[in-house]
């Protein structure tokens, strides 16, 4: 496994296993348990994913030993504030219990950011988490919150794929050297882009199929990767990047494909709402 190092010195596995919309209990367990075999040391979970509970299990009876493994975890919309976001960092690594957690995120850019900022600067003072970043971070959010924090975020997850490439993101993100992860790094298998007749050219020239051109060209622009797949062939396959190289030209031809949009709006009308109403976490 290849790393990159964060801005608060820890290192975090290129690739990553993402478990979103995978039920709690066996399949999680099972699925998680079959990326940590094929070789992936990075598992990413969220409260709002509701099965934390079963990557900590895995992560547990894995037999890997616990400093191998890099687990993230993400704080939830209902646990934001100072107060409250120390209910939820306690949740986390409880139901994980894995004594610590790696990287731990605010999941949403919604609510008191900054009060949930300073309780999770407090949880890695204490040891509790080895690094804090942000996910869904726009621009506009980006601006409003990040200059606001007492020390930066370790890397910021986004939704990224050769279609949404995040351009005026990260060169924000790039003054502070932070780390962008991508959600989605395959466009939810997205055919149209699966099928792009550059990245199928290229697939064939390599000997790769269009998912691992793909995860290699995000590799090689310094984004951490977190594709998602309960299907062991393709678990193993997408961590299958690291015996060959995009040439620039090749790469150049990969950053023509942005079209700046993507599947997810954080900025978008209702939708704080919508997730704060759908997604409630109970115990």
């Amino acid at each position: 496994m290849n790393y990159i190092k964060l801005n608060d010195g820890n290192r975090i596995p290129a690739v990553g296993f993402g478990v979103l919309f995978i039920p709690e209990g066996k399949e999680t367990y099972e699925a998680t348990l079959t990326a940590l075999r094929a070789g992936y040391r990075h598992i990413d979970t969220a409260a709002g994913y509701f099965n934390e509970a079963s990557v900590g299990k895995a992560v547990r009876d894995s037999g890997i030993p616990r400093e191998e493994i890099f687990v993230t975890s993400k704080i939830w919309i209902q646990d934001h504030g100072y107060e409250q976001a120390k209910v939820g960092i306690a949740r986390s690594l409880r139901k994980l219990d894995l004594g610590y957690i790696d990287l731990y995120l605010i999941h949403q850019p919604y609510g008191d950011i900054l009060g949930t900022w300073r309780a999770m600067e407090e949880a890695k003072a204490a040891g509790q988490l080895r690094s804090i970043g942000v996910s869904n971070m726009t621009p506009k959010f980006y601006r409003e919150f990040i200059p606001q924090f007492k020390t930066k975020p370790a890397v910021n997850q986004m939704e990224f794929n050769p279609f949404f490439q995040q351009k005026e993101l990260r060169k924000l993100m790039e003054a502070d050297d932070v780390k962008l992860e991508a959600w989605y790094p395959l466009g939810h298998g997205d055919a149209k882009l699966l099928q792009q007749p550059e990245i199928v050219r290229l697939a064939e020239k390599y000997g790769k199929n269009t998912g691992q051109i793909i995860l290699r060209f995000e590799y090689q622009e310094g984004v951490v990767t977190l594709p998602k797949s309960t299907n062991e062939g393709r678990i193993k396959g997408n961590i299958d990047l690291f015996n060959f190289a995009l040439t620039e030209a090749e790469m150049n031809t990969l950053r023509a494909l942005d079209t700046g949009k993507g599947a997810f709006d954080p900025e978008a009308p209702g939708i704080e709402q919508m997730l704060r109403e759908n997604y409630v976490i109970t115990d």
